[in-house]
Order: structure tokens, then C-alpha cells, then sequence
């Protein structure tokens, strides 16, 4: 059985190549079960959360990632996400691969906010904000530069010395990069604005968001979470990941919906259909686009797919 390390899951997964991949997994679909939570109580830390998330396409392997959140291993200087995929071959079930499913999580996830940017961002978008300085942050920048003409990237924390460091970084490799110490001013210039927190009451107000922008929600995953307040999704025309997860899962999507502000039909696409040219994207130059996504394990096989053919290539 062949293991791939974090490392090699970086090298072998360059965006380009994974959204493409990504592109053609949503337009050929698979079995995808609803995931399996489980809430962890931790006497050491943080309570946790468990997710257990498994795929499988007709004639290919069956995968099943799972994921630990727990959000106070920053005083452990880990990362709030940690896990492992496996991967079985679907004709005898043995196991054929384990990958590390942290880096491979932030890897797809990034991807798919690209993916997605690349149906409901301007063509001529070119400052992007990314709320949240995490191991998904830069990886968001990188991802989001591979569909969009990014000329500024501007970095926003809740503890600001974090985004200097991010910013600082992401200039070493090339993007004009800045911190930014208040949030609405950084969202009120932002062509597409990116939110990877774990925040459980909103960050971004409607209000903020000017015409055309983008606004990418990836880092709540459970009802109790908010990245964007009732405003920016009425506002917004709204696409998710996935239907079934995101209206389950999404409290971006389940609050403003029992409020009143959105019903179930604001929820104009997913990602299969976007891929599949049966719903439209983005239309008008000046609307305000939405994408929510939680997660979906289609994304976990086709990434891990991709990993194991171009590692034996």
C-alpha cells in the first residue's frame, strides 16, 4: 500500500491540474454518501469535531477521508484541521493508498473556491481579501491567482501580527500582499472576498460588498457557524458545493433561511451543475456572486485520484 505524505501531496497537486480534475469529477458525479459528524469531547483542549466522508465512482476506488477539527490546536501550534484518506480498490476493496488529509483538504478546498470563482468572479477581478491567516489562507491565494488576473492580495486576522506574517510570506513568493487591521475596509475595495475562519457569528456584512464582487465562504461547516451576515446572502445570488450538504450543514445558509431573508429556491446552482453548463454563472457585471461550500467528498476522490496516478507517472 503506497503512502503519500503532505509533501508529496503539495508537488503532485498543482492547482491548474487539481481544478481540472475537480471540473471533470463534478460533471461525471459519483456515489457520495452525506458525511458522518461526530462531536469529540476533549478534557485536554478544545472539544472537536469528526468528520467521516466516503465516495466512490462505478469501475474506480472507493474513498473515505476522515477529518478532525479541533479548532484550539493553535496552543499545540497545529492546525485546527488534521486527518488521513484511504484509498480501496472497488473491485476487492483492499486498500490501495493513505494520503495525508489535512494537506489534501486544503488543497481541494482552495481549488474548488477557484473552481467555482472561475463561473461567478469577474473576468477582470484582480484584488482578492482573504479573512483568516490559517493553513487554508495562502492557499486560497495561490488557488484563487490560477483563475483570476490577482494584482493585490490583502490579508485580514483576528490577530493582526498573524496576517503581517501571512502577508509577509505571500510576498516572498511573488504577491503584492498587504495586511489589512480593519476588516470593512478591506471588503468594500475587494473584487472577490474569501473567508477561511472557523467563526461562529458573522464577519462580513452585506452591506460592505460592492457591486460585482465575489464573496467565497469555506470555513464554516456546521449550522452553529457564520462567516457572512443575513444581508450578504439576500443580496448575493447564491451557488454551493452541494445542495444536500450545504442546506444541512451551512449555517450561512440555515440561519438566514429560517429568518425568512432567503428561502431554499435563492439557492441558485451547485458545482455539477456550474461544470455541467445546466445553470448559469455569473451574469451582470455589477451582481454580487455567493459561493458557500462545506465540503464534499467528490472532491476528496477526485484529489486523491489525481495524487496516485501522477505519483506513478
Amino acid at each position: 500500500m503506497q503512502v503519500i505524505s503532505a509533501h508529496e501531496i503539495d508537488v503532485l497537486l498543482d492547482y491548474p491540474s487539481l481544478i481540472a480534475a475537480l471540473r471533470q469529477a463534478f460533471v461525471a458525479g459519483c456515489d457520495a454518501p452525506r458525511r458522518h459528524r461526530h462531536d469529540i469531547a476533549n478534557a485536554g483542549g478544545s472539544d472537536g469535531v469528526m468528520l467521516l466522508k466516503p465516495a466512490w465512482r462505478a469501475a474506480g476506488p472507493i474513498a473515505v477521508k476522515i477529518v478532525n477539527i479541533f479548532p484550539g490546536n493553535a496552543s499545540f501550534n497545529l492546525p485546527s484541521t488534521l486527518g488521513a484518506l484511504m484509498l480501496f480498490d472497488g473491485r476487492t476493496g483492499a486498500p490501495i493508498a493513505t494520503l495525508d488529509g489535512s494537506a489534501l483538504t486544503v488543497r481541494r478546498t482552495a481549488a474548488v473556491s477557484a473552481l467555482a470563482a472561475d463561473y461567478l468572479a469577474r473576468n477582470d477581478a484582480a484584488i482578492l481579501l482573504v479573512a483568516g491567516t490559517g493553513q487554508l489562507a495562502p492557499a486560497l491565494v495561490q488557488a484563487h491567482a490560477t483563475m483570476r488576473p490577482i494584482r493585490k492580495v490583502r490579508i485580514w486576522g483576528r490577530t493582526p501580527d498573524k496576517a503581517a506574517a501571512l502577508a509577509r510570506a505571500l510576498n516572498d513568493e511573488g504577491f503584492a500582499a498587504t495586511a489589512v487591521t480593519e476588516l470593512e475596509t478591506g471588503v468594500r475595495s475587494a473584487d472577490i472576498v474569501s473567508c477561511a475562519t472557523l467563526a461562529t457569528s458573522p464577519l462580513i456584512k452585506g452591506d460592505w460588498l460592492k457591486p460585482g464582487a465575489h464573496l467565497d465562504l469555506v470555513g464554516g461547516f456546521t449550522p452553529d457557524m457564520r462567516e457572512a451576515d443575513d444581508e450578504a446572502m439576500r443580496r448575493g445570488r447564491i451557488f454551493v458545493d452541494t445542495r444536500d450538504g450545504a442546506l444541512a450543514e451551512a449555517g450561512d445558509l440555515i440561519d438566514p433561511i429560517a429568518a425568512g431573508v432567503i428561502t431554499e429556491a435563492d439557492v441558485v446552482g451547485e458545482m455539477s451543475e456550474l461544470c455541467r453548463g445546466t445553470v448559469a454563472g455569473r451574469g451582470a457585471a455589477d451582481e454580487i456572486t455567493v459561493f458557500k461550500s462545506v465540503g464534499a467528498a467528490i472532491e476528496d476522490l477526485a484529489a486523491a485520484e489525481l495524487a496516485l496516478k501522477r505519483r506513478g507517472d
